[in-house]
């Protein structure tokens, strides 16, 4: 499998990075991480490192191609989930440590998505958005239902509250699995936080996927677009994305790398049903 992967965390307009994004490439399977910590509560970068690290030691553990990719990331969010909720046990239940993440496995020419929370994964191909996940947010809600356009969204009220999140209840999230994705030459996959796509329109996003431009340029230019599009009050703005190139006799990786150097990986949030990510005040 030839692909080409680049990461990126900007801290924007916050004091602490809460995000943590990571591409984990092995030579039959990759996994696209995205964390954002939730600030609105204890600990929002401590969440979101340790619930990095419970998937990055999951993922690690098992052979490539993964046997049973949605039983994986099912338990992956699970373990994840019970770790935050162990690392708050102590802490009054509003106050707990709590992320949104979302997961992106790439293997055998397909690609599996999971997600909780407000943290997104984006299907390109061709210059625009195939597919995305849907948010499990209030403002997703009123979406379906037609109350308001995908454009007033960013500006609605209650875009910073979750239904769902890691942490806080020890309940189960509730999480979305995808049966698997068809992947063509060319196709590209973003896992981002709230942080990125809150400031850029599908054209935008979709651009990532255009012919002419490495992985990493591109989403540099995302990242820095929505920063300031967000501004004064820009959120941590954090991605990982892969450019599936097809199979081939190699296997050797094409890795460029657009991590910001000296900005720890996000900034405040908030979770589980009618709870409120903290908003820009």
């Amino acid at each position: 499998m030839r692909v080409e992967f680049a990461d990126l965390s900007l801290i924007g307009d916050r004091e602490e990075n809460q995000d943590r994004v990571q591409v984990l490439a092995g030579e039959r399977a990759v996994l696209l991480i995205a964390v954002d910590g939730m600030g609105g509560h204890a600990d929002g970068a401590k969440a979101a490192q340790l619930a990095i690290e419970t998937v990055r030691d999951a993922f690690q553990r098992i052979t490539h191609p993964v046997f049973d990719p949605i039983g994986f990331l099912h338990l992956a969010i699970g373990r994840a989930h019970l770790n935050l909720v162990t690392l708050g046990a102590r802490l009054s239940l509003e106050s707990r440590p709590r992320a949104t993440c979302a997961l992106c496995l790439i293997q055998d020419d397909a690609a599996f998505f999971a997600h909780v929370g407000d943290s997104r994964i984006y299907h390109l191909r061709g210059g625009a958005v195939r597919e995305r996940t849907r948010d499990h947010s209030h403002v997703e809600l009123l979406l379906q239902e037609g109350v308001i356009t995908e454009e007033e969204i960013a500006a609605h009220p209650m875009r910073n509250f979750v239904e769902c999140c890691l942490g806080g209840d020890a309940w189960l999230p509730g999480m979305a699995i995808t049966r698997q994705k068809p992947l063509a030459p060319g196709d590209v996959l973003l896992v981002c936080t709230d942080g990125l796509w809150s400031g850029l329109g599908d054209e935008r996003i979709g651009s990532l996927a255009a012919e002419g431009e490495a992985l990493a340029g591109g989403l540099r230019r995302l990242g820095e677009q929505s920063v300031r599009a967000c501004g004064p009050y820009s959120d941590n703005t954090s991605a990982a994305a892969l450019r599936y190139l097809g199979t081939g006799s190699s296997s050797a990786q094409s890795q460029t790398s657009g991590q910001t150097s000296g900005q720890a990986p996000a900034a405040r949030k908030s979770p589980a049903k009618g709870q409120r990510k903290a908003a820009a005040e």
